[in-house]
C-alpha cells in the first residue's frame, strides 16, 4: 500500500522524539551530568564548524544572543570552548573546542553509538538493514541548508546509497532554530 508525504511526516513526527529521548539520556550518562541538552549541541555544533561566530550557534541553538552568550560564557568557563578574535576581522569573535570539549563530546558520541547499537541489536538483520536504508535517505534530505554538513560528502553518500554510512556525530537542525525562533 502506497505511503503519502503526510503519512510519513507522521511516522517521522512519532518516532523521532523517542529516539532523541533516548540519544538525550545517553549522551548525558556517558558526558558530564551536569551538561545540559544545549550545551551538548552547542559543542557539537562548533566541532562540527570550527571558528563559527556566536550568531550563528545561537541560531542554529535557538536561543537569543544574551543567551546563548552566557551559555557560551559557562562553556569556556570550564575550558570546553575558547574564545578568540577572527584572523581576518578582529572584531569578529570566532568559537573553537577546546581539546577537552572535543575529547568530552566523542566519549559521550561514542558511548551513545555503543547504546543505540545494542538497542537496535534487538532488530532482526533484515530491519537493522531497512533502519540504515531510512537514515541514509533522510540525512541528505535534512542536511541542505545554512549549516548543512560538508555538502560534497552528502552528494557522494546520495550517490552512494546503496553502501553504509557512518551518520556524522555532528548533526545540525537549521529547521529546529527557525521553529523556536517562530514560536517566541
Amino acid at each position: 500500500m502506497p505511503t503519502s508525504p503526510k503519512d510519513a511526516a507522521r511516522t517521522v513526527l512519532d518516532v523521532v522524539p523517542l529516539v532523541m529521548r533516548s540519544v538525550r539520556v545517553h549522551m548525558r550518562a556517558a558526558g558530564a551530568p551536569n551538561l545540559s541538552v544545549p550545551q551538548f549541541r552547542t559543542l557539537g555544533f562548533v566541532a562540527h564548524h570550527p571558528q563559527t561566530s556566536l550568531s550563528d550557534v545561537a541560531e542554529h541553538i535557538g536561543l537569543a544572543l544574551p543567551s546563548m552568550s552566557k551559555l557560551v560564557d559557562g562553556l569556556v568557563e570550564r575550558k570546553l570552548l575558547i574564545r578568540q578574535s577572527h584572523a581576518d576581522d578582529r572584531r569578529r569573535i570566532t568559537l573553537e573546542l577546546t581539546a577537552r570539549g572535543d575529547a568530552l563530546l566523542q566519549s559521550a558520541h561514542a558511548s551513545t553509538q555503543a547504546a543505540l547499537a545494542q538497542r537496535l541489536s534487538e532488530l532482526d538483520e533484515s530491519d537493522r538493514a531497512t533502519v540504515a536504508r531510512a537514515m541514509q535517505i533522510l540525512q541528505p534530505l535534512f542536511a541542505r541548508g545554512k549549516f548543512a554538513a560538508n555538502s560534497s560528502v552528502i552528494s557522494s553518500r546520495a550517490r552512494n546509497l546503496d553502501r553504509p554510512i557512518e551518520i556524522s556525530r555532528r548533526k545540525t537542525c537549521p529547521e529546529r532554530s527557525r521553529r523556536n525562533r517562530v514560536s517566541k
